[in-house]
């Protein structure tokens, strides 16, 4: 294996741990946000103590790096370039610190908000289809999706998973007769198609952006979100067809307004 292939593979998974440090934190945060209000805590308490917890961890960080030193032994010339990298990054790590401590607000409210959306009851999905239609295997195309190097395949760090099943179906449900046959393999050329953007999206609105720190954005990650951003581009129509009723609009809307389709359907602006 070559340096730069061993370069490329660490650094791939280094970014595969922050972004399930990041999943884990929002998956965290909501929890504490759903604790805090259960207990009466105002919106306004709860995004002060939470920022104050965060700022805390940044300043902690701050520390560490701080008071690290240069190798033992290292070069006159090393120890200044070190040195001066530690007064940098720890300059930055404070004005992290000072923003977050000062500007996360509106978050308790976003998740509130949220939680309200997928407390409530979707009708119920019928439990056979038409015997006309091909059959489509949905774990097959769900595990391609998970599969797909963009999405937080670790199930541990979905955001919805008591949810996954219903977006699922609907997803689904989008996929027309005579496209059925094979759509596995299209879904996978697809995510090979598109798998910059894709990651561009993760990057952008997934677990631990600043975006989805407002409690939004919460389909970006989901594998099943790649079956949807797929019909966004073969079906628009259809999709917002079967999603009408079943879903909760502030989902798909969040997703659209990430992937920037060509067709945006919804006209709602964003909240």
């Amino acid at each position: 294996m070559s340096s730069e292939q061993h370069d490329a593979d660490a650094y791939g998974k280094e970014l595969a741990a922050i972004s399930r440090h990041q999943s884990e934190a929002t998956n965290a945060r909501f929890t504490v946000f759903q604790a805090l209000a259960a207990v009466g805590i105002a919106d306004e308490q709860a995004d002060e103590i939470v920022s104050k917890l965060e700022a805390g961890t940044v300043a902690g960080a701050h520390t560490w790096i701080s008071e690290s030193s240069a190798p033992h032994g290292s070069e006159q010339n090393f120890d200044d370039g070190w040195f001066a990298g530690v007064k940098l990054v720890s300059s930055y790590l404070l004005r992290i610190a000072d923003t977050t401590a000062a500007a996360q607000r509106g978050r308790a409210a976003s998740s509130a908000m949220l939680l309200t959306h997928l407390r409530q009851p979707s009708p119920p999905v019928p439990k056979e289809a038409p015997a006309s239609l091909p059959a489509l295997d949905a774990q097959e195309v769900l595990t391609a999706a998970q599969q797909s190097t963009w999405a937080l395949t670790d199930p541990g760090n979905w955001f919805l998973p008591d949810s996954s099943t219903e977006i699922l179906t609907v997803a689904l449900n989008a996929v027309r007769e005579d496209e059925r046959d094979g759509y596995t393999q299209r879904l996978e050329a697809f995510a090979e198609q598109h798998r910059e953007r894709l990651q561009e999206m993760l990057h952008q609105y997934g677990p631990g952006s600043a975006p989805s720190e407002h409690g939004r954005y919460a389909l970006v990650g989901q594998p099943e979100s790649l079956i949807i951003c797929e019909r966004m581009e073969t079906a628009p129509f259809l999709l917002h067809g079967d999603w009408e009723g079943n879903l909760e609009d502030v989902l798909l809307r969040d997703l659209e307004f990430a992937w920037g389709p060509r067709h945006r359907l919804s006209r709602c602006p964003l909240a």
